[in-house]
């Protein structure tokens, strides 16, 4: 099920708040963990087990972590818990791919190997329900939590529908002190409808509408492919994978409010970025964390060295690559940022050398625009003949059509909407209306239009699934 159906919309999601709302204190985390299994499995039936043992397991495993004083045995069991958790993940998204790279590996030293595996059908979320269990795991390990005495308020944290599918990666650190208790205020209700209702704009009104340009102008045949569309498509697809993931962040966001939960912001615009290091501070910044707690630090960190840093550095964004999919695609994405990371931190630590001002901002937005030519390509050598017709190193094609064919009045309004939107000093604006007489009913006004603009798409377009759901 999407957040962006009418479904969910007009159907599961209105029947599921008038029963939380209903519903006494005491029964409110059942009722999120039914929801949200019943929500898991419309789309992800029989795989739905898969999690569900997994919330019955890392319940498990934290009491028995929490309970041993054996310091070996309890580092013994997080091994196995976090080894077990990541084994799903494996078969399901990596043993094909890890196949493929073998055989290609064998060719080059001239061994044929024939193996054919076709890719599983991955579980939806996998990858964020993973990373939430092994964090559990190693902060009870720490102590930084105690672990949960009841596998239904755990269960409720694992597989809360709002950010089960794609983040933001909520810790259950962060959360704790509102599982058992967090009163909704009507304040609380409103704030979450809003931010819901600007996610689901930002997904329906600018994603779906600026990808349509994205997805015509990457399914082009090479020889259609000219500089000028290639860059369109690029620059259309930049503004599409924000809007679409950030708008499934914000809908997540809200409907947590919604439910007194505040779950951790994941984007903080971005494209206003002066550098590739400021930019992984501001795009999706729970899995940055993630990363930045549970491998870069664990690794070393930076407290060994300048060529120990940038070992870590590399490895920690070839793991994100490998983490966002199991494609050759993904791992040069990966790559790319982390040699970026360690060429800004090179000119940091010799040359007290810090990016900043226009021309900072415009370089960081053309290497993040070449970064998701490589997330955005079906294969390798799509990518870099995309990448060569936009910076004219290799044979541009010929088209019937100019730039101007995928753009239709309506595509050049978002296209705008999305750029201004994308760099627009928001923080700026807040302190200008905050406090205004008018400025609720003027909020109220513009969610009851975005609402039925964007209901009334979703009618006649039908949906797109979130970009990240695949992840």
């Amino acid at each position: 099920m999407v957040f962006s159906s009418s479904i969910f919309l007009f159907a599961f999601m209105p029947l599921f708040f008038a029963v939380y709302y209903a519903a006494p204190v005491i029964a409110k985390n059942l009722v999120v963990f039914v929801g949200s299994t019943l929500f898991y499995a419309v789309t992800g039936g029989g795989l739905t087990l898969i999690l569900l043992a997994s919330i019955v397991f890392n319940y498990k495993c934290a009491r028995w972590i929490g309970s041993s004083t054996d310091g070996t045995k309890q580092r013994r069991l997080v091994a196995i818990g976090v080894a077990i958790n990541l084994l799903p993940l494996l078969v399901y998204k990596y043993v094909p791919f890890l196949l493929h790279a073998a055989v290609d590996g064998a060719s080059l030293f001239g061994l044929r190997i024939r193996a054919e595996l076709h890719p599983f059908i991955i579980p939806a979320g996998i990858s964020f329900y993973t990373f939430h269990s092994i964090s559990y795991l190693i902060d009870v390990y720490k102590r930084k939590v105690s672990p949960s005495t009841s596998v239904i308020d755990f269960g409720m944290y694992m597989i809360s529908f709002p950010q089960l599918i794609a983040g933001p990666i909520v810790r259950y650190a962060e959360v704790v002190k509102q599982i058992r208790n967090r009163p909704v205020h009507t304040e609380q209700i409103y704030a979450g409808i809003w931010r819901f209702v600007i996610g689901l704009a930002k997904k329906i009104i600018i994603a779906d509408s600026v990808g349509r340009i994205s997805d015509q102008i990457f399914a082009l045949p090479a020889q259609e492919l000219t500089t000028s569309i290639a860059w369109l498509g690029v620059i259309a697809y930049t503004l599409q994978i924000y809007y679409d993931f950030s708008g499934y962040s914000d809908m997540a966001i809200g409907m947590g409010r919604m439910m007194g939960f505040e779950f951790p912001e994941n984007f903080n615009q971005p494209y206003r970025s002066h550098s590739i290091t400021e930019f992984w501070r501001r795009w999706h910044m729970t899995l940055s964390r993630w990363f930045r707690d549970y491998v870069y630090i664990p690794l070393g960190g930076n407290q060994y060295g300048a060529i120990r840093t940038y070992v870590n550095l590399f490895v920690v964004f070839l793991l994100c690559g490998i983490w966002h999919g199991a494609a050759y695609t993904f791992v040069v994405w990966g790559l790319y940022h982390g040699l970026l990371l360690v060429i800004e931190r090179v000119l940091k630590d010799r040359f007290n050398f810090t990016p900043r001002g226009p021309l900072a901002h415009i370089v960081a937005l053309l290497l993040v625009c070449v970064g998701w030519v490589f997330f955005r390509a079906s294969t390798l050598d799509q990518a870099m003949h995309f990448l060569g017709v936009m910076f004219d190193v290799s044979h541009a094609g010929t088209s019937m059509f100019g730039p101007a064919f995928y753009l239709t009045p309506d595509k050049c309004v978002f296209l705008a909407l999305g750029a201004i939107f994308a760099v627009l000093p928001i923080e700026r604006i807040k302190p200008l209306v905050r406090g205004s007489s008018l400025l609720i009913s003027v909020q109220t006004l513009t969610m009851l239009t975005l609402l039925i603009y964007s209901a009334s798409l979703i009618a006649a377009n039908g949906f797109n699934p979130f970009i990240y759901f695949r992840f």
